[in-house]
């Protein structure tokens, strides 16, 4: 009779013993469980054993770690357009291996009800697919292990309790009684990508190994105090530690710091380096993430125990109650970025590549942060390495969203489950600078508060005492956040404390909400169904008809909602360019793609410019999302295929440290904003045009200024002219004299432009003549340049092309100006293209477009 247990607590078996596998610190070597893992997939409960499975089943490679949906991509049997359904079999995994002695096996990841046996036995029942198992064996010779991971729906039947409220977005809701992802459960807007299987890596460890560094995982964690970085470090042996070593921490600069290992018990080593002045950690936007090598020598033995950073993270929720502000090393910073859902969705990856492309768009794009939402999955460690070397700050929720969590408390149902899951995490996670926000889940005092709980019911003792007592324990050096949104009469007021802002968006409020609503931080905001650009969308035959139900299954809509959120796109449309999408759609439908790129680029810019100016009560806002789970127009702001899309190219240009933004002030002109959020004082100057027909010089004024590192400066538009002009046409005196605003800011010293903004006091998109468009083609050193010129104002230019990507895209050209292009194959890195370069370029007030072929 087996013995069923709850996340890798014992179980009966002779010589077989499991823990909750709570080692903390990252692994220094592998370890990996070595052999050939295979797997077969059986009906529910058919097996209850090993030795129950048809010895006829055809088993199929696996790797691992990886999860079904992974083993069935590299069988050639997974389809992305329509995942099969994971959670109504079982799986078995099972492996051979050589060992004889007292071993331990550690599970660092099983998705999700699962077990293990080994050479015949039960040795671990667990749910929980967010911490790591231990099962202490003695082995003789030749092994098999088998892990099983049971059918999830027909467990989750069995699984009853007090609800009092039920999410409509999470299916099914008795999702709450286990500990697993969500993705894959919320349907309208994720796929249904089912998390099943080893997803972390299996380890054989042996605890008497004359290997004095197997098995070894180091704890690294670095605080600031005063003058004085303190650099601590940790050593886990799973046999007896030795008696001392050493170790030192390097800056980039070569200068290192010596210090020395003394043991504190039997299988650990410990020790402090003090830094004096360290160099200080920083979000690449405000300065350099730089961070400090450490590594150990234990018997003449080299470990590379990682890198580290030293940052101080604090908010102003104290001193400005509602308020909420990060401040980096004692700076305000205005956290900008987006929400991340999955790298790898199938397989749920932990890779230096996956981790690495993603992010270097994030950066690339303008961001400093990005956020892990509560209903997504831990990333692994490569995720959490490159944000440091990236200099992202990471705002990241534990796995909780939706839910009443209610019954969880001392003694009550998951609450063991749970202090190991957070504990756990964050002590494996302390090393890292880059994690400044830490918040207990998303939306459940939202949820709780808009499906009628009684304001008793919003705050829930998960959130408000459990997480924010092992945070405090484990991380002090972060800010705690308990929801995702929280703060206000309603926990998603925006005046109050973070917030979801979708005011303008799916609430389909004017841009002039994006002030009045005086959002403090934006936790999530601006979820536009964004369109791909025509390469992505011919790839996977969406080109054509738009409203097609295969186009349309890639649209995401709240669950339960008559609209989905291309309505909300084209209401937009409507409102801002005064087009009626339906006829668009179908009488021009290349323009209606144009148009529908070019409206959320132009609401983006509008949002964040007023967010960024310079009195704005805003602090923070991260788009939802980065990057689509599919093909198609989903919320990502980066397509499936990692190409940008036009709101990722906005926001790259009114997310940088160096930044004009414009501001309508109606009746009180146009306002500029110069920002300088480098650690450099800028001397610069800034030039003001108006332009008729896009073309003539209407008005003009330059204005020198020089700021301070991390300032900002107001300008009013209308104290730089000699004389009135109706730059916003607010007081209508006559015919608008004008069509198009631009502000420039050049550096003074070379004349180089930095940053540009673009005011057009008519948005209609038949409002501008046609801009005159010349390109051309060349090649130099063996790198392909596209130099666009134009000859009126010519909006929102970009570029479509067959296998390249343009560095610079979707932009505005100023009159008689140009911009030079660097066009990148999309093949291996390193290797040149056998065919040149060959597209077209685009304006929104163009007729039709401007090829070229090289």
């Amino acid at each position: 009779m087996k013995a069923q247990t709850y996340a890798g607590t014992s179980t009966s078996g002779s010589g077989l013993q499991a823990s909750p596998g709570s080692r903390p610190g990252v692994a220094i070597g592998s370890d990996a469980l070595g052999g050939e893992w295979a797997w077969v997939q059986t009906p529910a409960d058919a097996a209850d054993s090993p030795a129950a499975l048809d010895p006829a089943a055809v088993w199929l490679p696996a790797p691992v770690p990886g999860t079904v949906a992974s083993a069935l991509r590299a069988a050639g049997r997974w389809d992305d357009s329509a995942p099969p359904p994971l959670h109504l079999h079982d799986y078995w995994y099972r492996v051979s291996f050589a060992g004889r002695g007292r071993r331990v096996l550690r599970f660092n990841g099983l998705a999700t009800v699962a077990e293990a046996w080994l050479n015949g036995k039960l040795v671990l029942s667990a749910q929980h697919m967010f911490v790591a198992h231990e099962v202490e064996a003695d082995l003789d010779g030749d092994n098999l292990l088998y892990l099983c991971f049971r059918a999830l729906h027909p467990w989750l039947r069995k699984q009853r309790g007090p609800m009092r409220w039920k999410p409509r977005m999470i299916v099914p809701p008795t999702l709450r009684t286990v500990r697993t992802t969500l993705l894959g459960h919320m349907p309208g807007w994720c796929p249904p990508v089912h998390a099943v299987g080893p997803w972390r890596s299996v380890q054989l460890l042996d605890p008497a190994s004359d290997d004095i560094l197997h098995g070894v995982r180091a704890d690294l964690w670095g605080q600031v105090q005063g003058d004085l970085g303190v650099i601590t470090l940790r050593l886990h042996f799973p046999a007896s530690a030795p008696a001392s070593g050493s170790f030192e921490a390097r800056d980039g600069e070569g200068c290192c710091y010596p210090g020395s290992l003394s043991r504190v018990d039997d299988h650990t080593l410990v020790g402090t380096v003090r830094v004096e002045r360290p160099r200080l950690w920083w979000p690449h936007t405000h300065g350099e993430p730089c961070l400090y090598g450490v590594d150990a020598t234990i018997e003449g033995r080299a470990i590379d125990c990682g890198r580290m950073g030293f940052r101080t993270v604090s908010s102003d929720r104290a001193d400005e109650p509602g308020h909420f502000a990060l401040h980096i090393n004692g700076e305000r910073v205005f956290c900008r970025g987006a929400c991340i859902s999955s790298h790898d969705l199938p397989g749920l990856a932990d890779t230096d590549e996956a981790s690495r492309h993603w992010l270097t768009l994030a950066r690339e794009g303008g961001m400093n942060m990005v956020r892990i939402s509560g209903v997504t999955c831990y990333p692994g460690e490569a995720f959490y390495r490159i944000c440091d070397e990236l200099g992202l700050l990471v705002w990241h929720d534990f796995m909780f969203a939706n839910f009443d969590y209610g019954g969880i408390g001392p003694g009550i149902g998951l609450t063991d489950d749970i202090t190991r899951e957070v504990s756990e995490w964050l002590t494996s996670t302390r090393a890292h600078p880059s994690l400044a926000v830490l918040c207990g889940g998303s939306e459940a005092e939202q949820q709780a508060s808009m499906l009628g709980a009684s304001r008793s019911d919003w705050k829930q003792p998960l959130f408000d005492e459990l997480i924010p007592g092992l945070v405090a324990a484990h991380r002090p050096d972060v800010v705690y956040v308990s929801n995702s949104p929280t703060g206000g009469s309603w926990p998603f007021q925006p005046d109050t404390g973070v917030s979801h802002y979708y005011g303008v968006g799916a609430y389909q409020r004017p841009l002039a909400d994006a002030r009045l609503a005086q959002v403090r931080f934006a936790s999530e905001c601006l979820a536009f169904a964004n369109v791909p650009g025509d390469r992505t969308l011919t790839e996977h035959g969406l080109s054509v008809p738009l409203h097609a139900p295969r186009w349309k299954a890639t649209v995401p809509r709240d669950a339960g909602a008559p609209w989905d959120f291309e309505d909300v796109r084209e209401h937009y449309l409507r409102v801002l360019y005064d087009v009626d999408p339906p006829h668009l759609r179908y009488e021009q439908p290349r323009r209606y793609l144009m148009l529908s790129r070019a409206v959320v680029a132009d609401v983006m810019t509008e949002v964040f410019s007023e967010w960024r100016r310079v009195g704005s009560s805003c602090s923070g806002g991260l788009v939802w999302q980065l990057q689509d789970l599919m093909p198609g127009a989903g919320w990502g702001i980066v397509d499936a295929c990692g190409r940008p899309k036009s709101a990722w190219h906005a926001l790259r240009q009114v997310w940088q440290p160096l930044q004009v933004l414009i501001t309508d002030e109606g009746l009180n002109g146009l306002h500029l904003h110069v920002l300088n959020e480098t650690p450099q004082p800028r001397a610069l100057w800034l030039a003001l045009h108006c332009l008729r027909d896009g073309e003539t010089v209407v008005a003009q004024a330059r204005h020198s200024l020089c700021l301070p590192a991390r300032s900002a400066e107001r300008v009013e538009a209308a104290a730089l002219l000699d004389r009135f002009f109706d730059l916003t046409y607010a007081y209508r005196f006559g015919p608008p004299t004008h069509d198009v605003v631009v502000a420039t800011l050049f550096a003074a010293d070379s004349g180089e432009p930095l940053s540009q903004a673009v005011y057009l006091p008519d948005r209609r998109a038949a409002a501008l003549k046609v801009p005159g468009l010349r390109a051309q083609l060349e090649q130099v050193e063996g790198e392909w340049w596209l130099t666009v010129s134009t000859q009126r104002f010519a909006r929102w230019v970009h570029i479509e092309d067959h296998a390249y990507h343009a560095s610079e895209n979707w932009f505005h050209l100023a009159p008689g100006s140009s911009r030079r292009v660097r066009l990148v194959h999309e093949g291996k890195a390193g290797v040149h293209a056998v065919s040149p370069p060959s597209g077209e370029v685009y304006a929104v007030n163009a007729e039709g477009s401007l090829g070229y072929d090289g």
